[in-house]
């Protein structure tokens, strides 16, 4: 059995975030072939070209952890009607400077909830323009949108409605098994 690493960004910076406790939920219901670890994001300073010939600490362990990364889950919400400041600095500081995109054949996926009925899909319209960008590969099915409602998930990430447990369930075993097939054909440098 392979197993393979992935880095999972959340793309709210609260603590209480629906997206992280959405984060739990996945992880919990994830195939054990899958590993995950955070990658922070709230400690960046805002991009800035003056920083890319010597970048600080925290743009640097961005970077590492991206390259530690055999595959990227993206968990994110959608403010107002795009992703949030803060993924997108990220996702600047890590595709550059020029020439040293961290994101370069990084098989990605990506999911969000929402209180509102469609969910995330504007933002991951946004974020699939932007990743495609960075070439990263994407899965692009199932789409995951989820609307959130009051006691969907508990604070450990136990999902309480079975039709949604089976989705989030299944939308992990695609997303496995899309790694799997990207990394067979672009395997990592």
């Amino acid at each position: 059995m392979t197993t393979y690493q992935v880095g999972y960004f959340v793309g709210s910076l609260s603590e209480k975030s629906i997206n992280r406790v959405l984060s739990r939920a996945l992880i919990r219901l994830a195939p054990a072939e899958l590993e995950f670890r955070e990658i922070p994001i709230k400690d960046l300073p805002l991009y800035n070209h003056d920083f890319d010939a010597d970048y600080p600490p925290e743009g640097r362990a961005l970077k590492e952890a991206i390259a530690a990364s055999q595959a990227l889950l993206f968990i994110t919400p959608e403010y107002n009607r795009g992703i949030p400041g803060a993924l997108k600095n990220a996702i600047d500081w890590a595709s550059r400077p020029w020439g040293s995109n961290s994101f370069k054949h990084k098989p990605s996926a990506m999911i969000g909830t929402s209180p509102g009925k469609i969910g995330t899909a504007v933002a991951q319209q946004s974020l699939r323009s932007t990743l495609s960008f960075c070439n990263s590969p994407q899965m692009s099915a199932p789409e995951a949108y989820i609307q959130f409602t009051p006691g969907l998930f508990g604070e450990d990430g136990e999902v309480t409605d079975p039709t949604t447990q089976q989705f989030l369930s299944d939308f992990m075993v695609d997303y496995k098994e899309f790694v799997e097939r990207v990394l067979t054909v672009l395997p990592p440098r």
